[in-house]
Protein backbone atom coordinates (compact mmCIF):
# COMPACT_ATOMS: atom_id res chain seq x y z
CA UNK A 1 0.00 0.00 0.00
CA UNK A 2 3.27 2.47 0.88
CA UNK A 3 4.32 2.43 -3.13
CA UNK A 4 1.05 2.58 -4.36
CA UNK A 5 0.65 5.61 -2.62
CA UNK A 6 4.25 6.47 -3.57
CA UNK A 7 3.38 5.77 -6.94
CA UNK A 8 0.21 7.71 -7.71
CA UNK A 9 1.80 10.72 -5.49
CA UNK A 10 4.10 11.21 -7.91
CA UNK A 11 2.51 10.27 -10.85
CA UNK A 12 -0.11 12.99 -9.77
CA UNK A 13 2.76 15.41 -10.53
CA UNK A 14 3.40 14.71 -13.83
CA UNK A 15 2.05 15.82 -16.98
CA UNK A 16 1.22 12.68 -18.73
CA UNK A 17 0.11 11.99 -23.08
CA UNK A 18 0.91 8.52 -23.82
CA UNK A 19 0.26 5.20 -22.21
CA UNK A 20 2.96 3.28 -23.04
CA UNK A 21 5.26 6.27 -21.42
CA UNK A 22 7.77 5.23 -18.44
CA UNK A 23 8.00 6.79 -15.07
CA UNK A 24 10.99 6.16 -12.47
CA UNK A 25 9.97 6.28 -9.17
CA UNK A 26 12.16 6.65 -6.41
CA UNK A 27 11.33 4.33 -3.25
CA UNK A 28 14.23 3.78 -0.82
CA UNK A 29 16.95 2.15 -2.80
CA UNK A 30 15.07 0.88 -5.06
CA UNK A 31 13.94 3.19 -8.33
CA UNK A 32 11.23 1.29 -10.12
CA UNK A 33 9.93 1.82 -13.62
CA UNK A 34 6.62 1.67 -14.29
CA UNK A 35 3.87 2.62 -17.03
CA UNK A 36 0.66 4.98 -16.85
CA UNK A 37 -1.04 2.40 -18.70
CA UNK A 38 -0.78 0.10 -15.09
CA UNK A 39 -3.15 2.14 -13.21
CA UNK A 40 -5.95 2.49 -16.14
CA UNK A 41 -6.39 -0.95 -17.48
CA UNK A 42 -4.51 -4.85 -16.13
CA UNK A 43 -0.90 -5.75 -17.32
CA UNK A 44 -0.65 -9.33 -18.83
CA UNK A 45 2.91 -9.38 -19.60
CA UNK A 46 5.17 -8.92 -16.32
CA UNK A 47 7.44 -5.71 -16.06
CA UNK A 48 10.77 -6.71 -14.27
CA UNK A 49 12.70 -3.85 -12.39
CA UNK A 50 16.57 -4.46 -11.31
CA UNK A 51 15.69 -4.54 -7.63
CA UNK A 52 13.74 -7.69 -7.93
CA UNK A 53 16.64 -9.18 -9.48
CA UNK A 54 19.24 -9.06 -6.74
CA UNK A 55 20.64 -11.35 -4.04
CA UNK A 56 20.24 -8.61 -2.03
CA UNK A 57 17.06 -6.43 -2.61
CA UNK A 58 18.01 -3.68 0.48
CA UNK A 59 20.83 -2.68 -1.74
CA UNK A 60 20.38 -0.15 -4.49
CA UNK A 61 21.93 -2.14 -7.76
CA UNK A 62 23.11 -0.15 -10.81
CA UNK A 63 24.48 -2.88 -12.09
CA UNK A 64 24.08 -6.84 -11.85
CA UNK A 65 26.81 -9.14 -13.63
CA UNK A 66 26.72 -13.23 -13.56
CA UNK A 67 26.91 -16.47 -14.91
CA UNK A 68 23.71 -17.33 -17.26
CA UNK A 69 23.48 -20.60 -16.08
CA UNK A 70 23.19 -19.22 -12.28
CA UNK A 71 20.82 -16.60 -13.21
CA UNK A 72 18.67 -19.08 -15.22
CA UNK A 73 18.51 -21.60 -12.78
CA UNK A 74 17.55 -19.08 -9.87
CA UNK A 75 14.71 -16.87 -12.45
CA UNK A 76 13.26 -20.12 -14.35
CA UNK A 77 10.83 -20.52 -15.69
CA UNK A 78 10.13 -16.70 -15.57
CA UNK A 79 12.40 -16.13 -18.15
CA UNK A 80 10.44 -18.42 -20.89
CA UNK A 81 7.33 -16.61 -19.91
CA UNK A 82 7.02 -12.90 -22.30
CA UNK A 83 8.02 -10.18 -19.85
CA UNK A 84 9.33 -6.98 -20.16
CA UNK A 85 12.32 -5.29 -18.14
CA UNK A 86 12.80 -1.58 -16.96
CA UNK A 87 16.15 -1.63 -17.54
CA UNK A 88 18.69 -2.47 -19.77
CA UNK A 89 19.73 -6.20 -20.01
CA UNK A 90 22.41 -7.98 -22.17
CA UNK A 91 23.29 -11.51 -22.45
CA UNK A 92 26.96 -13.73 -24.12
CA UNK A 93 25.80 -17.05 -25.04
CA UNK A 94 28.71 -19.10 -24.76
CA UNK A 95 26.80 -22.22 -24.97
CA UNK A 96 23.54 -23.93 -25.49
CA UNK A 97 20.98 -23.39 -28.03
CA UNK A 98 16.98 -22.60 -28.34
CA UNK A 99 15.19 -19.71 -29.80
CA UNK A 100 14.73 -15.88 -28.29
CA UNK A 101 12.06 -13.69 -29.23
CA UNK A 102 12.28 -9.64 -29.02
CA UNK A 103 9.69 -7.91 -29.56
CA UNK A 104 7.69 -10.80 -31.82
CA UNK A 105 10.88 -11.31 -33.72
CA UNK A 106 12.20 -14.76 -32.97
CA UNK A 107 15.90 -15.46 -33.35
CA UNK A 108 18.25 -18.50 -32.77
CA UNK A 109 20.19 -18.95 -29.38
CA UNK A 110 23.70 -19.36 -30.60
CA UNK A 111 26.72 -19.47 -28.51
CA UNK A 112 29.18 -16.21 -29.65
CA UNK A 113 26.47 -14.20 -29.79
CA UNK A 114 25.33 -11.15 -27.64
CA UNK A 115 21.66 -10.01 -27.46
CA UNK A 116 21.15 -6.27 -26.39
CA UNK A 117 18.04 -5.69 -24.89
CA UNK A 118 16.47 -2.03 -24.33
CA UNK A 119 13.81 -0.66 -21.34
CA UNK A 120 10.23 -1.96 -22.52
CA UNK A 121 11.07 -4.07 -24.88
CA UNK A 122 8.63 -7.43 -25.05
CA UNK A 123 11.00 -11.01 -24.51
CA UNK A 124 10.93 -14.64 -24.12
CA UNK A 125 13.89 -17.40 -24.08
CA UNK A 126 13.02 -21.40 -25.08
CA UNK A 127 15.90 -22.84 -24.39
CA UNK A 128 16.86 -26.42 -25.77
CA UNK A 129 20.11 -27.95 -23.27
CA UNK A 130 22.41 -26.89 -21.01
CA UNK A 131 22.96 -23.00 -21.77
CA UNK A 132 25.37 -20.90 -19.87
CA UNK A 133 27.42 -17.34 -20.53
CA UNK A 134 27.01 -13.98 -19.34
CA UNK A 135 24.34 -11.77 -18.27
CA UNK A 136 24.63 -8.18 -17.61
CA UNK A 137 21.38 -6.05 -16.04
CA UNK A 138 21.81 -2.18 -15.48
CA UNK A 139 19.79 0.88 -14.87
CA UNK A 140 18.61 3.55 -17.43
CA UNK A 141 20.57 6.17 -14.81
CA UNK A 142 23.36 4.42 -15.78
CA UNK A 143 24.91 6.58 -18.39
CA UNK A 144 22.93 9.43 -17.84
CA UNK A 145 25.45 11.73 -16.26
CA UNK A 146 28.68 9.79 -18.62
CA UNK A 147 30.63 12.51 -19.85
CA UNK A 148 27.57 15.08 -20.21
CA UNK A 149 26.03 13.40 -22.39
CA UNK A 150 22.82 11.74 -20.94
CA UNK A 151 22.25 9.82 -24.68
CA UNK A 152 25.52 8.67 -24.94
CA UNK A 153 23.88 4.83 -25.57
CA UNK A 154 22.45 5.97 -28.38
CA UNK A 155 25.31 5.87 -30.41
CA UNK A 156 25.25 2.40 -30.30
CA UNK A 157 22.92 0.71 -33.18
CA UNK A 158 22.28 -2.69 -30.81
CA UNK A 159 20.73 -0.19 -28.03
CA UNK A 160 18.61 0.85 -30.59
CA UNK A 161 15.79 -0.82 -29.65
CA UNK A 162 14.96 -2.48 -32.68
CA UNK A 163 14.77 -5.85 -33.17
CA UNK A 164 16.60 -6.54 -36.27
CA UNK A 165 19.26 -4.82 -34.02
CA UNK A 166 19.41 -6.79 -31.03
CA UNK A 167 21.36 -9.76 -31.81
CA UNK A 168 25.13 -9.00 -32.71
CA UNK A 169 27.28 -11.99 -33.78
CA UNK A 170 31.01 -11.32 -32.81
CA UNK A 171 34.38 -11.89 -35.13
CA UNK A 172 36.23 -15.07 -33.72
CA UNK A 173 38.80 -12.77 -33.62
CA UNK A 174 36.98 -10.59 -30.87
CA UNK A 175 35.68 -13.71 -28.83
CA UNK A 176 38.52 -14.04 -26.41
CA UNK A 177 38.65 -10.25 -25.27
CA UNK A 178 34.77 -10.32 -24.63
CA UNK A 179 35.27 -13.19 -22.77
CA UNK A 180 38.43 -11.21 -20.56
CA UNK A 181 35.86 -8.34 -20.51
CA UNK A 182 32.88 -10.10 -18.67
CA UNK A 183 35.21 -11.67 -16.08
CA UNK A 184 36.56 -8.29 -15.56
CA UNK A 185 33.05 -7.35 -14.71
CA UNK A 186 32.20 -10.10 -12.96
CA UNK A 187 34.80 -9.35 -10.36
CA UNK A 188 34.64 -6.16 -9.89
CA UNK A 189 30.93 -7.11 -9.45
CA UNK A 190 31.66 -9.63 -7.05
CA UNK A 191 33.89 -7.09 -4.44
CA UNK A 192 32.61 -5.98 -1.04
CA UNK A 193 32.30 -2.41 -2.63
CA UNK A 194 32.58 -2.30 -6.13
CA UNK A 195 33.71 0.58 -7.82
CA UNK A 196 30.72 1.86 -10.21
CA UNK A 197 33.04 4.19 -12.27
CA UNK A 198 35.17 0.97 -12.81
CA UNK A 199 32.16 -1.33 -14.30
CA UNK A 200 31.29 2.21 -16.04
CA UNK A 201 34.60 1.76 -17.67
CA UNK A 202 34.62 -1.60 -18.40
CA UNK A 203 31.18 -2.07 -20.09
CA UNK A 204 32.33 0.87 -22.20
CA UNK A 205 34.87 -0.98 -23.59
CA UNK A 206 32.55 -3.93 -23.55
CA UNK A 207 30.64 -1.71 -25.68
CA UNK A 208 32.56 -0.04 -28.15
CA UNK A 209 34.40 -3.98 -28.79
CA UNK A 210 31.08 -5.57 -29.78
CA UNK A 211 30.60 -1.95 -32.09
CA UNK A 212 33.90 -2.40 -33.71
CA UNK A 213 33.20 -6.07 -34.33
CA UNK A 214 30.00 -4.81 -36.41
CA UNK A 215 31.57 -1.81 -38.10
CA UNK A 216 34.67 -4.99 -39.20
CA UNK A 217 31.81 -7.24 -40.29
CA UNK A 218 29.42 -4.54 -42.35
CA UNK A 219 29.52 -4.89 -46.24
CA UNK A 220 30.15 -0.99 -46.39
CA UNK A 221 31.34 2.20 -44.32
CA UNK A 222 28.24 4.29 -43.71
CA UNK A 223 29.21 8.18 -43.46
CA UNK A 224 28.73 9.74 -39.92
CA UNK A 225 26.63 12.14 -41.42
CA UNK A 226 23.68 9.73 -42.51
CA UNK A 227 23.75 7.52 -39.42
CA UNK A 228 23.39 10.49 -37.45
CA UNK A 229 20.34 11.62 -39.70
CA UNK A 230 18.72 8.11 -39.36
CA UNK A 231 19.07 7.94 -35.45
CA UNK A 232 17.04 11.12 -35.70
CA UNK A 233 14.42 10.03 -37.82
CA UNK A 234 14.31 6.51 -35.55
CA UNK A 235 14.20 9.21 -32.38
CA UNK A 236 11.36 10.94 -34.22
CA UNK A 237 9.70 7.96 -34.57
CA UNK A 238 9.32 6.71 -31.13
CA UNK A 239 8.34 10.17 -29.79
CA UNK A 240 5.42 11.06 -32.21
CA UNK A 241 4.41 8.10 -33.88
CA UNK A 242 1.02 8.08 -32.75
CA UNK A 243 0.70 11.73 -34.43
CA UNK A 244 2.83 12.30 -37.15
CA UNK A 245 2.06 9.48 -39.84
CA UNK A 246 3.65 10.55 -43.09
CA UNK A 247 7.56 10.99 -44.24
CA UNK A 248 7.17 14.40 -45.15
CA UNK A 249 6.26 15.90 -42.04
CA UNK A 250 9.46 14.01 -40.62
CA UNK A 251 11.50 15.53 -43.53
CA UNK A 252 10.18 18.89 -42.18
CA UNK A 253 11.52 18.38 -38.63
CA UNK A 254 14.92 16.83 -39.74
CA UNK A 255 15.69 20.02 -42.25
CA UNK A 256 15.98 17.61 -45.33
CA UNK A 257 13.61 16.62 -48.49
CA UNK A 258 11.14 13.53 -48.69
CA UNK A 259 12.64 12.44 -51.31
CA UNK A 260 16.37 12.66 -49.46
CA UNK A 261 14.63 11.07 -46.32
CA UNK A 262 13.25 8.24 -48.26
CA UNK A 263 16.49 7.44 -50.25
CA UNK A 264 18.34 7.57 -46.44
CA UNK A 265 16.23 5.02 -45.49
CA UNK A 266 16.13 2.63 -48.50
CA UNK A 267 20.11 2.81 -48.64
CA UNK A 268 20.91 1.97 -44.93
CA UNK A 269 17.97 -0.04 -44.27
CA UNK A 270 16.47 -1.33 -47.66
CA UNK A 271 13.07 -0.38 -46.94
CA UNK A 272 11.33 3.17 -47.11
CA UNK A 273 10.93 5.71 -44.98
CA UNK A 274 7.01 5.30 -44.54
CA UNK A 275 7.94 1.58 -43.73
CA UNK A 276 9.36 2.27 -40.54
CA UNK A 277 6.86 4.60 -39.42
CA UNK A 278 4.54 1.75 -39.93
CA UNK A 279 6.80 -1.07 -38.18
CA UNK A 280 6.72 1.17 -35.63
CA UNK A 281 2.64 1.88 -34.93
CA UNK A 282 2.64 -2.30 -36.04
CA UNK A 283 5.17 -2.87 -32.91
CA UNK A 284 3.03 -0.66 -30.48
CA UNK A 285 -0.38 -2.53 -31.81
CA UNK A 286 1.52 -5.76 -31.12
CA UNK A 287 2.30 -4.59 -27.30
CA UNK A 288 -0.91 -3.83 -26.43
CA UNK A 289 -2.88 -6.62 -27.63
CA UNK A 290 -0.60 -8.53 -25.64
CA UNK A 291 -0.01 -6.86 -22.76
CA UNK A 292 -3.13 -5.44 -22.13
CA UNK A 293 -6.60 -5.66 -21.69
CA UNK A 294 -7.88 -2.83 -23.89
CA UNK A 295 -10.22 -3.42 -26.36
CA UNK A 296 -9.62 -3.83 -30.27
CA UNK A 297 -11.30 -0.69 -30.75
CA UNK A 298 -9.70 0.87 -27.91
CA UNK A 299 -6.01 0.48 -29.21
CA UNK A 300 -7.14 1.72 -32.59
CA UNK A 301 -8.29 5.07 -30.91
CA UNK A 302 -5.11 4.92 -28.76
CA UNK A 303 -2.95 4.47 -31.87
CA UNK A 304 -4.81 7.44 -33.40
CA UNK A 305 -6.44 5.69 -35.89
CA UNK A 306 -9.88 7.19 -38.28
CA UNK A 307 -11.54 3.90 -36.93
CA UNK A 308 -11.72 0.22 -36.09
CA UNK A 309 -12.14 -1.29 -39.49
CA UNK A 310 -8.96 1.35 -40.87
CA UNK A 311 -7.06 -0.19 -37.79
CA UNK A 312 -7.49 -3.61 -38.97
CA UNK A 313 -6.86 -3.46 -42.33
CA UNK A 314 -3.33 -1.71 -41.63
CA UNK A 315 -3.20 -4.82 -39.26
CA UNK A 316 -4.01 -7.59 -41.17
CA UNK A 317 -2.38 -6.03 -44.39
CA UNK A 318 1.51 -5.49 -42.52
CA UNK A 319 0.78 -9.26 -40.32
CA UNK A 320 -1.44 -11.29 -42.63
CA UNK A 321 -4.04 -11.98 -39.78
CA UNK A 322 -6.72 -9.75 -37.75
CA UNK A 323 -5.56 -8.03 -34.39
CA UNK A 324 -7.92 -10.62 -32.67
CA UNK A 325 -6.20 -13.60 -34.04
CA UNK A 326 -2.54 -12.41 -33.15
CA UNK A 327 -4.16 -11.79 -29.86
CA UNK A 328 -5.67 -15.02 -29.58
CA UNK A 329 -2.47 -16.83 -31.21
CA UNK A 330 -0.42 -15.10 -28.55
CA UNK A 331 -2.45 -16.54 -25.31
CA UNK A 332 -2.56 -19.87 -27.26
CA UNK A 333 1.45 -19.53 -26.83
CA UNK A 334 2.05 -18.24 -23.41
CA UNK A 335 -0.57 -21.13 -22.10
CA UNK A 336 1.07 -24.00 -23.48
Amino acid sequence: MVFKKVVSDQLSKKHHKYPERWYNLHTGNCTFAVQLVAFMRKEKIPVYDICSLSADQRQPNEVLAERFGAYLKRHSPNLHHAHRHSFYHLVFFTAGAGTHSIDFTRFAVKPYEMYFMSPGQVHSWDFKGNTDGYIINFSENLFRSFLLNPDYLERFSFFSGNSEESVCKLLTSSHNKVLALFEEILAEGARKENNTDALKLLLLQLFITVNQSLKINMQKAVPQQKQVLLKGFRRLIDLHYRSIKLPKQYADLLYVTPNHLNALSQDLLGKPAGELIRDRILLEAKRLLTSTDMSITEIAYDLNFQDNSYFNRFFKKKEGGTPDAFRKQFTRLKNK
